[in-house]
């Protein structure tokens, strides 16, 4: 991965969408493509959008989130969004974006879980 792009990966039945520590707006532009382009084909049962490596959150990176949680709903997945760092929940609030309409997780593991994946060590 390059230090400054986006990937998304399966795991199960979910994909998993990072980004690097201050994305530009073409890696949020190519993320948001790549996953829809892969919901389309392996038809998984949620997205995980991990910004934890995210330390700054500007208007545009706000709105794609917002923007591709609500295409992901339309297109009968579930979205949740990991690891957000006090700051940029500040930034995001700040900016009226307050996504009271996706869930969040305070990790990839907790995001795991909500979408249903779970580790039985037994």
């Amino acid at each position: 991965m390059l230090q400054n792009s986006a990937n998304v990966v399966r795991i199960y039945d979910i994909l998993l969408g990072t980004f690097p520590n201050n994305p530009r707006d073409q890696a949020i532009d190519e993320l948001q493509e790549a996953l829809l382009e892969e919901m389309e084909k392996s038809r998984p049962e949620g997205v995980i959008l991990d910004i934890s490596g995210v330390e700054l959150m500007d208007s545009f990176f706000a709105r794609h989130i917002s923007e591709t949680a609500q295409l992901v709903e339309l297109m009968g997945g579930k979205t949740v969004i990991a690891g957000m760092r006090p700051e940029v929940a500040i930034t995001a609030a700040e900016l009226g974006y307050g996504l009271t309409e996706v869930e969040t997780a305070r990790s990839t593991d907790q995001a795991l879980e909500i979408l249903g994946v779970s580790w039985d060590s037994e």
